[in-house]
């Protein structure tokens, strides 16, 4: 891709920034535990080896919300290292606690974007494994262009994946999972993993959230859609024109 498209100014965002209450523990967080967890965004790439230090496999997990699930693999998983996006502080600082009481080691995060943390910091073919689980579906159609999950983002995320990596999507709304899976059809970059994906069916690595019962409670069927990183063909990027 071509670095001067990245740059281009970005006008639909798919999030409202709606920060609800923190709590003064969460508020704490920041203050005693965001020099050792935080990443602040500096709009240029990070040295990761660097950040961590040591030379491991990477995993992004892309509004991991409260951090329920990033704070299990972080601490389940200590052969990699995970690094976790989220706008919404009160997640931020509920996860970077927990982070403390487990004195986990192999997560960084950063309270930004996904788009201008993707474009800016992270580097090409850096990552091995990409997660976006239950993003905000937008269901309403005059919305539709709020989704995270568009063309343009997933020819990015497959820039930064690296040929043999993985995407995890997950979704409790049907229409956006048909959504995801014709997005991600007209990539190339992408291929939908056979016999592994579809309604019901989580791998044992994603635990079940307290988000996900909720949406099962309400009988929302969910799906986990699995696509492998398949080499680039020589096309021109249009990212963002």
């Amino acid at each position: 891709m071509n670095n001067e498209t990245f740059k281009r100014h970005r006008t639909v965002r798919s999030f409202v920034l709606r920060e609800g209450r923190i709590t003064p523990a969460q508020q704490r967080a920041f203050a005693e535990h965001w020099t050792r967890f935080g990443i602040d965004y500096a709009g240029q790439r990070r040295d990761l080896d660097a950040v961590f230090g040591r030379r491991a496999p990477r995993v992004l997990e892309i509004g991991f919300g409260n951090g329920e699930a990033l704070a299990w693999a972080g601490e389940h998983d200590p052969a990699r290292d995970y690094l976790g996006i989220e706008v919404h502080r009160p997640g931020v600082g509920r996860l970077m606690n927990a982070l403390a009481t487990h004195d986990t080691r192999n997560v960084r995060i950063w309270n930004h974007d996904a788009v201008e943390v993707l474009r800016d910091e992270i580097p090409e073919a850096a990552l091995d494994e990409a997660r976006i689980w239950f993003p905000d579906p937008w269901p309403k159609k005059r919305h539709h262009k709020r989704r995270l999950i568009q063309p343009a983002f997933a020819e990015l995320l497959a820039t930064r994946v690296k040929p043999g990596g993985l995407l995890h999507l997950a979704t409790d709304w049907p229409e956006y999972a048909s959504h995801m899976q014709e997005v991600l059809a007209s990539q190339p970059g992408w291929r939908l993993r056979a016999g592994e994906s579809g309604e019901s069916r989580r791998p044992e690595w994603r635990i079940e959230t307290r988000f996900e019962r909720r949406g099962l409670d309400l009988g929302h069927p969910v799906t986990d859609l699995l696509y492998d990183r398949v080499p680039p063909s020589p096309t021109v990027s249009t990212f963002l024109t």
